[in-house]
């Protein structure tokens, strides 16, 4: 669980589950992290991973460590993370209560090409 507090601010608690490593056990490169937020304030899951220090591979606004990270890395993982050309953000799975009649809905989609081929690039490290 995990929320930042800044005085004057709205209240963001986002749960965060790793789901997969990438990368030797003993110094991983990346992780899949699944996020269930309880609030939905804008950039929160960027803002709170980027305070903890994971910051999401291609957020060069609050993450934008993770090019400190990605520099340090050995080649290939450098090479992946630096040239993924967006946040590598996917909302894998949406649910809400409709607004008119209260029915829970939810949408999932898989992740998009680029994305698949980032994790499938990181796997083979």
């Amino acid at each position: 669980k995990m929320a930042v507090v800044r005085e004057g601010g709205r209240e963001a608690i986002t749960h965060w589950e790793r789901r997969e490593v990438y990368g030797p056990a003993i110094r991983p490169v990346a992780s899949a992290i699944e996020c269930h937020l309880e609030t939905g304030r804008t950039h929160q899951i960027r803002v709170h991973m980027a305070h903890i220090g994971h910051p999401v591979v291609g957020d060069r606004t609050y993450g934008s460590s993770f090019l400190t990270k990605a520099a340090s890395l050995p080649e290939p993982a450098r090479g992946i993370v630096e040239a993924f050309p967006r946040q590598a953000l996917h909302a894998w799975l949406l649910g809400f209560a409709h607004p008119r009649t209260g029915e829970e809905m939810t949408f999932e989609s898989e992740p998009p090409a680029d994305m698949q081929a980032l994790m499938d690039g990181l796997r083979k490290l």
